[in-house]
């Protein structure tokens, strides 16, 4: 929807600017009215001025509306995850590599030790899978630290 919109409003744009560059200035209608011969046009004696009028104004009008209709949230955000600039694009592009990147880090250490024959240490489990980390930490129900009231800093 977004993307016709768009091509509605550049080729309403175009013929705006196409119709003002024909229009004549105030000016050129002195000449008409002495008789310069501009009864055997096609828009007949009183000229173009009020077709090329009457079809900017129109077209302006349209212009208008599809402004709004482009900058509303609805058609916006119409059904699509992706982002809205291109800085959110930016930014999701700079996650996406970081995460692939810290993946990619992940497993060479892994094959690494691997290679080396030496186990994963038990220390860094939590922090290399989630469901291992959710396991240590007190449940709702508890209201006191793992290691009480007497392990505090005096």
């Amino acid at each position: 929807m977004f993307s016709f919109l768009l091509v509605v409003q550049i080729l309403v744009s175009i013929a705006i600017i196409s119709l003002v560059m024909l229009q004549q200035g105030k000016g050129a209608d002195m000449g008409a009215a002495f008789g310069s011969g501009s009864s055997g046009t096609v828009f007949g004696a009183r000229g173009s001025g009020s077709f090329f009028t009457k079809a900017t104004g129109i077209l302006a009008a349209i212009f208008f509306i599809n402004c709004l209709l482009i900058a509303s949230p609805l058609v916006r955000k119409a059904a699509t995850g992706e982002p809205e600039s291109i800085a959110d694009q930016i930014e999701q592009q700079v996650v996406e590599q970081q995460d692939a990147a810290a993946r990619e880090e992940v497993v060479e250490v892994l094959e690494q030790l691997e290679a080396e024959g030496q186990a994963l240490p038990a220390d860094d489990v939590p922090a290399m899978a989630p469901s291992a980390a959710t396991e240590d930490l007190p449940s709702a129900g508890d209201t006191a630290p793992a290691g009480g009231a007497d392990d505090l800093p005096q």
